[in-house]
């Protein structure tokens, strides 16, 4: 990153939703960015406490993503971020509002004041869970079909990062993630997972990639069944090392009922949440049968 900015003095790497689990796999292996690339240490913020004690680089200021004051203070000589704070599933729409909508723009207002260089965006793979499962999508290709207001709100960020791409210079990666778990956990994810260790390499890919303008690709495993393309990996230098197809034995039979949306299109579990939830409101999205993961 350091030699698409090579006038700007090194400042600090931000990591939000620090609390949280898929932050706690990162933290550590943040590290060692600082001398790498330039960073002159780690801030870390969320609005609950962390658990453990701070590493000797680490900084620790609590923030709420709504206050846009607050992330103006947070953002003061950042040089980077890695956004994985916001609401992290479907839900009541309000509190998607505050903080991945009115979030995401106080991010990205106080990253432009700051003089930020690059954003490292979680975003989801639920941008298109409503595309039927075994459908192969590319992200250059395929329009958004979010699946409900969580899916809706991490396009909204995506769009935002093009917006201040395209007016501010503000580069940002958004990570269309995956099933981030440690292992899979069900038919679904021998698809959509993304290893503990294959997520840390495609963040690490996301911080050191020279030049990414506004790019988004989608973060998972090397799985044989995988509905996502690898377009944009090569420019970040992202090669999975894991998959699911191990696991394919033991997960297999662990799917939903065939007649329901979770088991017709690739968002899974979250059709059974929220407000779109209730069996009167699925009509099948043009799928007359549920098509499996399938491997391409």
């Amino acid at each position: 990153m350091r030699s698409s900015h090579p006038s700007m003095p090194p400042g600090r790497l931000l990591l939000t939703g620090a609390a949280g689990q898929l932050a706690q796999v990162l933290r550590g292996s943040l590290g060692s960015l600082c001398p790498e690339e330039g960073f002159s240490g780690i801030r870390l913020s969320d609005q609950r406490a962390l658990p453990g004690a701070l590493d000797r680089h680490e900084q620790f200021i609590r923030c709420d993503l709504s206050d846009g004051v607050a992330m103006q203070t947070l953002l003061r000589d950042v040089s980077a971020v890695v956004h994985l704070g916001g609401v992290a599933g479907e839900g009541p729409f309000e509190p998607i509002l505050e903080a991945n909508v009115r979030g995401v723009y106080h991010l990205y207002e106080a990253a432009r004041l700051a003089g930020t260089r690059r954003v490292v965006l979680a975003s989801s793979n639920h941008v298109t869970g409503c595309y039927r499962q075994g459908e192969r999508l590319d992200p250059c290709i395929h329009k958004p079909r979010p699946d409900g207001f969580y899916g809706v709100s991490k396009l909204f960020g995506e769009h935002m990062a093009q917006l201040y791409w395209d007016r501010c210079g503000i580069e940002t990666v958004n990570l269309r993630l995956g099933t981030v778990t440690e292992v899979p956990q069900d038919r679904r994810a021998l698809s959509t997972w993304l290893s503990y260790v294959d997520f840390v390499r495609l963040v690490l890919a996301c911080l050191r990639a020279p030049c990414v303008g506004c790019l988004t690709v989608y973060g998972v495993s090397g799985n044989a069944w995988r509905w996502w393309s690898e377009s944009g990996w090569q420019t970040l230098g992202y090669e999975p090392q894991d998959s699911a197809d191990p696991w394919q034995p033991i997960v297999q039979d662990l799917a939903p009922p065939e007649d329901t949306p979770m088991a017709c299109l690739q968002g899974g579990s979250f059709l059974s949440l929220g407000e779109f939830s209730q069996p009167a409101a699925w009509h099948g999205a043009g799928v007359s049968a549920p098509l499996h993961a399938a491997k391409e």
